[in-house]
């Protein structure tokens, strides 16, 4: 049995019970970084044996997986942070599980793009969530073409492209067109920026607010 295990986006008090029994009593935790994961674990006492897995292993680690899967055993797939799947390397494995006939468990909550809508004045009946751009293929071809959208857009942005990718959107939209950012989400730093693209790009010029991922909403 494969259970999708949603993970903290940053506090750790933010898990669920649920996700903390499934996780207690698993076979194996299957995890993007190892490190990270431990460092959830121990938090909540939890001690597992953990299978590195992320963008890069799947042909080395996935159909190991699926092996230990088959011989009844039973994983957690996590993400660093998050819910797998999302903007996450979970789609192979999930998709050769279900190709083998294994049973899926989707374990929900969080996610960083749902938190910094909640906090957002944008309405939330309809919205395209993109994830991250692309980096240079097709990347000035879509923001073009989502000077046409006709509802709130979502995307993720690195810190060593936030700056950029702001700059970019002041250009191909209005500077005054409205947007919110939210960064460090969840944790003791946590800011989620309202205004418009201009003001964006000048606020987040400083090195200082360039941490972790981002997440743009407009």
């Amino acid at each position: 049995m494969l259970y999708i295990v949603s993970t903290p986006i940053g506090n750790l008090d933010d898990i669920t019970l649920r996700a903390l029994k499934i996780l207690e009593n698993v076979d194996f935790v299957a995890c993007e970084d190892t490190r990270k994961t431990w460092i959830l674990l121990a938090h909540f006492n939890l001690k597992k044996k953990l299978i590195s897995y992320h963008s890069h292993s799947w042909e080395m680690k996935g159909e190991k997986i699926i092996e230990l899967l088959k011989s009844w055993n039973s994983i957690a797939l996590v993400s660093d942070a998050g819910t797998p799947w999302i903007s996450d390397p979970g789609y192979p494995l999930i998709q050769k599980a279900i190709e083998e006939n294994i049973e899926i468990i989707p374990i929900p909550w969080a996610s960083a793009f749902l938190t910094c809508l909640q906090a957002s004045w944008m309405q939330a009946n309809h919205f395209t969530y993109l994830g991250f751009l692309p980096i240079k293929k097709g990347r000035k071809t879509l923001l073009e073409k989502l000077k046409q959208k006709e509802h709130p857009v979502i995307i993720y942005e690195s810190v060593h492209r936030i700056e950029k990718t702001l700059s970019e959107l002041k250009e191909i939209f209005w500077e005054n067109h409205q947007a919110v950012v939210g960064r460090e989400l969840t944790k003791k730093f946590e800011e989620i920026k309202r205004g418009n693209f201009w003001e964006m790009y000048k606020y987040f010029q400083n090195k200082e607010k360039q941490k972790w991922e981002f997440v743009i909403i407009f």
